[in-house]
This record gives C-alpha cells, sequence and structure tokens, in this order.
C-alpha cells in the first residue's frame, strides 16, 4: 500500500509543474533569446532546494497579491527544467 501511496505522490507533484492556474511564482530563466518563464510553487522550491530557499527568501509574494518572480540568467532553459522535474 504505502508504495501505491508514495508512486502517486510522486505523480501529484509532476502535475503540479503543469499547473497552469495554482502557482504562486514566475521563474524567468536564461538569455536573449533563450529565455522561458517557468510557473511553480514557492513552498516546495524552497523545501527542495536550499539554493532556491535563499533566493526566494528575499522575494516572497507581496502582500497586494502579486506574484513573486524572479529571473535566473545564468542557468539555461534546459538545465532548468531539469532541475525542476
Amino acid at each position: 500500500m504505502s508504495t501505491h501511496f508514495f508512486s502517486k505522490l510522486s505523480q501529484n507533484y509532476i502535475e503540479l509543474l503543469k499547473d497552469d492556474q495554482y502557482y504562486d511564482i514566475t521563474i524567468e530563466v536564461g538569455e536573449d533569446p533563450n529565455v522561458k518563464i517557468f510557473r511553480a510553487h514557492m513552498d516546495i522550491l524552497c523545501y527542495r532546494s536550499p539554493y532556491l530557499q535563499r533566493i526566494l527568501a528575499s522575494n516572497k509574494k507581496n502582500n497586494d497579491n502579486v506574484l513573486a518572480h524572479i529571473k535566473l540568467p545564468k542557468i539555461s532553459p534546459e538545465i532548468f527544467q531539469t532541475i525542476l522535474e
């Protein structure tokens, strides 16, 4: 039973990567002309990556419901996609 639970949980996290509705941060990755904007969930990023946790600590969502947005120009979109997955 627990293997089924963890398998389903992993699948749910993968689905979150494709979520176009409930994300709370956008991340602009790469440099022109190779720039991509990723939508993500700040809580998950903070718990999964100490590096992103440090960056996000200073870029929290404003009280006026404006999404947090960070730029990571020195990472290619392809590499960042792999990091997210």
